[in-house]
């Protein structure tokens, strides 16, 4: 039977306090703006589910394309006894790597990150049916600073699926790769899901769906912050935006104010000032070219190995080996 240990390195008061920082400093920057990781309560997480499923939204059929098509060329290249697991949520599309595994030499064990303890809990739970010889070591923390915090046990591969390192802007990817970078010994891999630059109407419509549903989504920020600081937000009065920024490659959402409005937020003692029209950013979503981006994972101190792309060119998984 699986055996689940968990390393929890971010508490729920670690949270509340990210929650609060991030309140007060993005609501009182110009232009406003908020982390995306706040979208994801159990509300969110539902929604976001919902999204997946959308015709509009490629990414997550596109790269649960890629990695039945990659996972068993990614288990003979990378060697791994060990796959970690960077924001694993539900390891829902982990399966295919782990069967690729199991198939090729059998992984030692599997280490799923993820700010939720419950997550990681549900999720090696269900992963025991399936494969109940696997150890699985859980890391509760944020990625972007966790990696540091990760087992070292055996030849590692670390995932980082889903096109998450999109929401990252330029300094803070840098930041994220060299610290993965520092994580790992030579030789050890790193798998990223990119999303990639292509027709501007195809990407934008992958964040507004005509059902609305990535509307929604957007707003449930707004809910969030009403339910954990005691905010006065009415998230109808905020319409949600999506478009493309060529100049930073990258899809924004936004919300945008239909009223000038005040919002009170008592748990940080604030109160904002929106005035009509005026929006907040709630999300970048960097779309890449492969060459910019094996330059990008070459500065942090890795080798591109390997590169799988669909054949519409909109999404890549890319493996990268650690420089010795």
């Amino acid at each position: 039977m699986t055996t689940t240990l968990v390393d929890v390195h971010l508490t729920e008061a670690d949270l509340e306090a990210q929650l609060r920082a991030d309140v007060v400093a993005g609501l009182a920057a110009v232009p406003k703006s908020l982390p995306p990781k706040w979208f994801y309560d159990q509300r969110g997480g539902e929604l976001f589910d919902a999204i997946t499923r959308l015709p509009e939204y490629y990414p997550t059929r596109t790269e649960r394309a890629l990695l039945t098509r990659a996972a068993p060329e990614i288990a003979a290249a990378s060697k791994a006894t060990t796959l970690v697991e960077l924001g694993s949520g539900s390891s829902e599309k982990t399966r295919l790597l782990l069967t690729a595994f199991a198939e090729h030499e059998g992984l030692e064990m599997y280490v799923p990150q993820d700010v939720s303890e419950s997550s990681i809990r549900f999720a090696a739970d269900a992963l025991a049916i399936e494969f109940p010889d696997l150890p699985v070591r859980g890391v509760v923390g944020d990625f972007t600073d966790t990696t540091a915090t990760l087992p070292r046990a055996g030849h590692r591969l670390v995932a980082f699926l889903g096109g998450t390192i999109g929401n990252l802007e330029p300094d803070a990817r840098a930041a994220f790769l060299h610290g993965v970078a520092e994580a790992l010994d030579p030789g050890e891999c790193l798998l990223v899901g990119i999303g990639l630059v292509t027709d501007p109407a195809v990407m934008i419509a992958a964040y507004d769906d005509e059902e609305g549903v990535t509307a929604e989504f957007n707003r449930n920020v707004l809910h969030v912050l009403n339910r954990r600081l005691g905010a006065d937000f009415d998230p109808r009065m905020f319409e949600h935006v999506a478009l493309w920024d060529a100049a930073h490659s990258w899809i924004e959402m936004r919300l945008r104010a239909r009223r000038e409005m005040q919002v009170r937020i008592p748990a940080v003692g604030t109160v904002v000032d929106f005035a009509a029209g005026e929006e907040l950013r709630t999300e970048v979503s960097a779309k890449f070219m492969l060459d910019g981006f094996g330059g990008e994972l070459t500065a942090a101190g890795f080798d591109p190995a390997h590169t799988w792309t669909d054949e519409a060119s909109r999404f890549a998984l890319v493996l990268a080996r650690r420089r010795g």
